[in-house]
């Protein structure tokens, strides 16, 4: 069996005051190709599309490369693990990674002497 390529699918993330949200393209990756994985601050996202049967047909051009993908991320933030939302449709995969209640900002009060 051949190596399959790994590509580094684009990503843009997002900050709420309460989460992160974490937006990556992965087109041909169904549900069940997604893995993702939270190892302390390391955020690690990986994908497996599925090869394309093309029989019947004789390539003409061929511009396509099945593959996988994988994109690893260091966090900033605490984040609270139990809440950590995913989806995936039309080949976008969205994380909602709320943050720690530690890790929100919070306004310190000066005492008076």
């Amino acid at each position: 069996m051949a190596l399959r390529p790994v590509f580094m699918p684009p990503a843009d993330i997002y900050e709420t005051k309460d989460s992160i949200v974490v937006l990556t393209e992965m087109p041909g990756v169904s549900s069940e190709g997604v893995d993702i994985s939270l190892e302390r601050r390391v955020l690690t996202i990986r994908g497996h599309s599925a090869s394309q049967d093309h029989s019947g047909y004789q390539r003409v051009y061929n511009e396509y490369t099945d593959g996988d993908y994988e994109r690893v991320f260091t966090l900033s933030e605490n984040i609270d693990r139990d809440r950590i939302e995913a989806t995936l449709k039309d080949g976008v995969l969205q994380l909602v990674l709320p943050k720690a209640e530690a890790a929100k900002a919070r306004k310190i009060e000066l005492k008076s002497s």
